[in-house]
């Protein structure tokens, strides 16, 4: 009887340490989106702040630096904060689904997030170069 018991209690510290790993997972992703979103921000004022120091520079006049252009970093930067969105969001559905496997015991590793994300930040990476390399 009291193999039982001490199996259980096992049984539990072992899906609670689990459950936190799938946390911290979760937390981890989360920090990633957050730091893509802030990317993207800073890719969006990235326009802006090369018109100011043109300015400051002397190197371009009053009327052609206001209002600032929306160009290509502007689509970029909206494009990275909404894929960092979209990415929390993903985390979130994929947290909950692996608490349910692992409550369960049904866990099935799944990379579609690893992928999407991947694909997602390769190809702004791709176009954020071939915008460089254009603008120089």
């Amino acid at each position: 009887m009291s193999e039982m018991l001490e199996d259980k209690s096992s049984l539990k510290v072992r899906d609670r340490r689990v459950h936190m790993a799938n946390e911290r997972t979760f937390l981890a992703w989360i920090r990633t989106c957050i730091g893509i979103m802030a990317f993207g921000f800073v890719v969006e004022k990235f326009a802006l702040f090369v018109k100011q120091m043109s300015l400051i520079l002397g190197k371009a006049d009053i009327e052609n630096t206001l209002p600032p252009s929306h160009g290509y970093s502007a689509i970029a930067g909206i494009f990275l904060v909404g894929l960092g969105t979209v990415m929390a969001l993903l985390a979130f559905v994929r947290y909950k689904k692996v608490e349910r496997q692992i409550d369960e015991d049904t866990f099935q590793p799944s990379s579609v997030l690893a992928i999407l994300l991947t694909t997602s930040v390769f190809a702004a990476g791709i176009f954020l170069v071939v915008y460089l390399i254009n603008s120089t």
